[in-house]
């Protein structure tokens, strides 16, 4: 005995197409008109074009990263490294790591470079980590600061992720500590 409430195929109209069917000359999905570039190589591309437009010159760039220095060795940092990182990265042209004794002098160091910066007319984009003061980063755009304490810094180890990177000279890196 068969159920009279059986269900039985539907049957489409004449001229239906098929559900999900693209209209006649339509493209498949994802598909890119001939010769545009990948949505990545565009993003790539648009960035940029934005950095150059709205960053200083490499030249500034390296200026503030020496102001920086400077402002670090008068403050009696350790370790000063800069980088140059420019075609390496997109965020920054050039980064500047320097070691601290303690909290506290981590902490100077970063007051000392800002107001450094501050007098040239740069202002930090963003600071990060100085309530504990083990690692401080302080973004410039163009330059990043990183202040580490010892043990911090050879942690994250970020000389050894830029090996390649030429290194600038510091100015008066040759100063004796007392």
């Amino acid at each position: 005995m068969t159920d009279s409430k059986e269900k039985k195929p539907r049957r489409k109209p004449a001229g239906a197409k098929p559900a999900g069917a693209k209209p006649a000359g339509a493209k498949p999905a994802g598909a890119k008109p001939a010769g545009a570039k990948p949505a990545g190589a565009k993003r790539e591309s648009a960035r940029k074009a934005a950095r150059s437009a709205e960053t200083p010159g490499v030249d500034q760039s390296r200026d503030l990263a020496l102001v920086v220095a400077t402002a670090a060795l008068e403050k009696k940092a350790l370790a000063i490294e800069i980088l140059d990182v420019v075609g390496k990265v997109d965020y920054a042209d050039f980064l500047v790591l320097m070691t601290g004794r303690s909290n506290r002098h981590v902490d100077a160091l970063a007051q000392a470079v800002d107001e450094a910066c501050t007098m040239k007319k740069k202002r930090a984009l963003s600071i990060e980590g100085l309530p504990v003061a083990s690692w401080v980063l302080i973004d410039y755009g163009d330059v990043v600061v990183h202040i580490f304490q010892e043990q911090a810094r050879g942690l994250y180890d970020i000389e050894g992720l830029w090996l390649d990177a030429k290194r600038l000279p510091v100015p008066g890196d040759g100063v004796s500590e007392s």
